[in-house]
Parts: C-alpha cells; sequence; structure tokens
C-alpha cells in the first residue's frame, strides 16, 4: 500500500518539475524572498516607475520610465546566476477596448506582457538598484546588450511600437507600466526571480521573456516573485490616494 508520505512526495516534486525546479529539490524545496523596496504602503509601484502618468489637462503625460529597486535572499548556495522577469498579467485580450471610452470590465479576458528581462546575473549579485536598466524612456529602444548586472532581453514594447515608425526598434531591458486609462483593474506587476544552476544561458539573438523561461528549463534552483500594482484610472486612483 502507497503510504500518504511516498504520494506527497510525488505530489511535490510533480509540482516542482511544473516550475522548472529539480525534482531533487522535493524533499526540502528552496524559494527565494523577493522584494520592492519602493512600493508605497498600498503596494503600489511608484510613479518614476511608470512610462505612462495620469493625463494633465486632458493631455498623456510621459513617466521616468525607471526600473525599480529589487532585492532578494534565501538563494542556495550552488547559485552559479540569476534571472529576472518581469510581467504584467493584467492585459486585455481584446486590444478594441484599450483607450476606448467604455470601462474595460475586471472580468475582461486577460494577456501577459513582459516589461522586463535580464538574465546571466552575476550570483553574487542580490539587488538592483533603482533605474539599474532604464532610467528614461528611449524611443526605438535600448539596446541588446551586457551590462554589469546583466544581460538584456527584449520586452514587448518591441512588438508594441512596431507599427509606430518613429518608435518602432528593438526595446530591450526596462519599460514599465502603461496600462489603460479606462480599465477598472489595478495591474498586478510581477517581478520573478529564478536562481539557476549555470552561469549563462544558452541564448540566441533577441531574446525576450518566453525565450528565457525556455532556456532557463531544468536549471532552476529556486525562484521567488513580488507583485507591485500600477493604475491610470483616475477613480481608482482616487480610491488609492484616500
Amino acid at each position: 500500500m502507497t503510504s500518504y508520505t511516498v504520494l506527497q512526495t510525488a505530489l511535490l516534486a510533480a509540482i516542482l518539475q511544473a516550475l522548472s525546479l529539480p525534482a531533487s529539490l522535493a524533499a526540502n524545496p528552496v524559494f527565494l524572498n523577493v522584494t520592492i523596496p519602493g512600493l508605497d504602503a498600498d503596494g503600489d509601484l511608484p510613479d518614476d516607475a511608470a512610462l505612462c502618468l495620469p493625463a494633465i489637462n486632458g493631455l498623456p503625460a510621459h513617466g521616468r520610465d525607471q526600473s525599480p529597486a529589487v532585492g532578494w535572499s534565501n538563494a542556495p548556495a550552488t547559485t552559479k546566476s540569476f534571472a529576472l522577469i518581469m510581467t504584467d498579467p493584467d492585459v486585455p485580450l481584446d486590444v478594441t477596448l484599450l483607450r476606448g471610452p467604455r470601462p474595460i470590465p475586471v472580468e475582461a479576458a486577460r494577456d501577459t506582457h513582459y516589461h522586463w528581462v535580464l538574465y546571466d546575473i552575476p550570483a553574487t549579485t542580490t539587488s538592483l538598484p533603482a533605474g539599474a536598466d532604464g532610467d528614461g524612456f528611449a524611443p526605438r529602444g535600448k539596446p541588446v546588450e551586457k551590462t554589469q548586472w546583466g544581460q538584456r532581453g527584449v520586452n514587448a514594447n518591441t512588438w508594441l511600437m512596431a507599427g509606430n515608425p518613429g518608435l518602432k526598434g528593438t526595446y530591450a531591458g526596462y519599460d514599465g507600466p502603461c496600462p489603460p486609462v479606462n480599465d477598472l483593474k489595478p495591474h498586478g506587476y510581477t517581478i520573478t526571480i529564478y536562481a539557476l544552476d549555470i552561469d549563462h544561458l544558452a541564448a540566441k539573438p533577441l531574446m525576450d521573456g518566453p525565450d528565457v523561461q525556455k532556456a532557463m528549463e531544468g536549471h532552476v534552483l529556486a525562484k521567488g516573485e513580488a507583485v507591485g500594482h500600477y493604475s491610470l484610472n483616475p477613480a481608482l486612483r482616487k480610491v488609492i490616494a484616500e
């Protein structure tokens, strides 16, 4: 007869495998502690991190677009590098709703956009200061290059700006929130840190978030995440302010 302990261990191993964690960690899983120091008391990202700010006199306003500070701890001793991926899983799937006059309901179907991809982060690094991978919007994007913090991946603006002749280009590193003004749901920007058992990912040109996630499979020792919310909806911001 199979014992409950054996079943429990097998189930945990399956969950870890789904998370790209080695099955050998099933008996003693490790999870990173991830923090975003700049969040306010309500868990909202600072305006400095946003690409878009609330409109001023009806006109769009540009934010500082500064990558937020991030810290992490509790990595396994065998960690050889880290990877960072920041996503917004709350982007309305129906693009006709964006910037439209009708409010976007909370229950609207959602898609995931990648705002920040950074990998081959040195194992000795346990935090990134604000502005480490972007401090200001760069029309046509920032270069795909290796910095002191790691190798930049490509974010969603590469495809979102493709139809604009003045802005199209390759957007690497960080570009921040610009949620629809008419969205009734605050967007939850999730920063996930992965501890890896290899120094460098097997990379190809223009690695985006899904590419990095694929390249990490079988090499993730531990992971953890933190979420910061952001909204441009005046009604939601008023509630937050109060």
